[in-house]
């Protein structure tokens, strides 16, 4: 299990600013019990080669139930397998490590990168939004949404509200989020940078669960430049206070002349579980314009982030959908993500020192993640579409960073992962 994000409002404007231009249904003419259902639906395969699987599918029904207000809810089911990094490096020996539970052991052949193999997951969530108008040129969104799974708890709401200015060509936008999250991990919730115990001894623990909260404001501006053209401007600011680490991932500790596994404490192995501050601010400028040719549509995006623990990253994502006869099209799609390191991101621990925080969760280092793919979309009588997605995508980092000791430098440190991603999905109006 790997703690999940946190619902995000960001992406609210992104959606209607997309559809403003791609001529999908946006609801009936009539109000009330004579408008039509919006059923969208979606399945989504994800595999990392040789790691995690996760299939998700997505049904959400929307209906007009007033003069231009809207209800809708989403239902989303997660189901990950496989094996994942548990952030120890490999040696050119066999590896053994506790399962979260303590209850049994998993071990690493030699040379390869350390997979707890325990991963698996179901999550269940729900959301529902109801989008109201507030005035003659002002809207609200309003959502609230769950979601649960064996080891994690999420209860959260939201609001946006949107007003139109300058003949309905500018519009404002502010909204804000709040996340209440419960993390129950397996074994309890270890103490933070305490020696994993060799099987079977019990881990130190701080209790069964503990908590934290994600908040978010958004701020956004949507600007018809012209009449096939749109751009919008949004920042965002979150702050996510509580227990922020990830219950599962260690840390190897090695000799500080050699890089081999160090000496430890009597009764445990060479790991220690990571440990994160425990509070985060973060904030993102989000940069979009969408263009209408002649039938065809360009989408071009850009994302800078940065946060308290170091982190900065640019996102930049570019679609284009050709039109085809019979509203059949194709949408290339092309993203590129880069980020920095956190402060505190380790890919090993010298055996004897002391630090405050620490984590070799490859999520926090130094990488690239590039995406290609293609999406295929066609009518399915009147009122439907169907569309089908593959995508590529290969993640990188430093394979052998400045810091590597001794034998660490004959070790892939930083691996390349690399998924594929496959998509069904179907809308209709009924």
């Amino acid at each position: 299990m790997q703690l999940k994000p946190p619902k995000s409002i960001r992406g609210k404007l992104a959606l209607a600013t997309c559809s403003m231009l791609t001529g999908m249904p946006q609801g009936a003419n009539a109000a009330g019990a004579d408008s039509p259902w919006e059923l969208d639906t979606a399945v989504l395969y994800y595999s990392e080669k040789d790691r995690v699987e996760v299939v998700e599918p997505v049904v959400r029904l929307r209906k007009e139930i007033d003069d231009d207000e809207f209800i809708s809810v989403r239902i989303v089911y997660d189901s990950l397998t496989g094996s994942s990094a548990n952030g120890a490096i490999p040696t050119d020996q066999p590896q053994t490590f506790t399962s979260p539970s303590g209850h049994k052991t998993y071990t690493t052949d030699p040379n390869e990168t350390p997979l707890d193999p325990t991963f698996h997951d179901a999550r269940y969530a729900l959301s529902a939004e109801w989008e109201k108008p507030l005035g003659e040129l002002t809207r609200g969104v309003f959502s609230a949404n769950a979601s649960n799974e064996y080891d994690y708890m999420s209860l959260g709401v939201s609001a946006v509200v949107s007003r139109d200015f300058n003949l309905r060509n500018t519009t404002l936008t502010a909204g804000a989020s709040y996340n209440a999250d419960q993390v129950d991990p397996v074994g309890g919730v270890p103490v933070g940078l305490t020696n994993m115990p060799q099987f079977p001894a019990v881990k130190a623990t701080e209790g069964d669960s503990d908590d934290k909260t994600v908040s978010e404001l958004l701020l956004g501006v949507t600007q018809v430049v012209s009449r096939r053209t749109l751009v919008q401007l949004n920042y965002s600011f979150g702050s996510d206070s509580g227990y922020l680490t990830d219950p599962y991932k260690l840390l190897s500790v090695v000799n500080g002349a050699t890089g081999e596994l160090g000496t430890v404490i009597p009764g445990s192995e060479p790991y220690r579980y990571e440990k994160r501050p425990d509070t985060r601010d973060r904030h993102a400028v989000y940069w979009k314009t969408v263009h209408q040719l002649s039938d065809d549509v360009i989408r071009v995006s850009y994302r800078y982030y940065w946060d308290d623990w170091d982190i900065t990253s640019h996102t930049l994502d570019f679609r284009y959908r050709y039109e085809l006869r019979n509203r059949h099209y194709l949408e290339p799609h092309v993203r590129y993500y880069a980020q920095t390191e956190a402060e505190f991101y380790r890919h090993s621990l010298i055996d004897g020192e002391s630090v405050e925080y620490a984590s070799a969760d490859y999520r926090l280092g130094e990488m690239t993640t590039t995406t290609v793919g293609l999406k295929y979309g066609f009518p399915t009588g009147k009122n439907g579409e169907f569309g089908v997605r593959a995508e590529y995508m290969v993640q990188s980092g430093d394979s052998t960073p400045d810091d590597a000791i001794g034998v660490q430098r004959q070790q892939d440190l930083f691996p390349d992962v690399e998924a594929v991603i496959f998509q069904l999905n179907y809308s209709l109006l009924f």
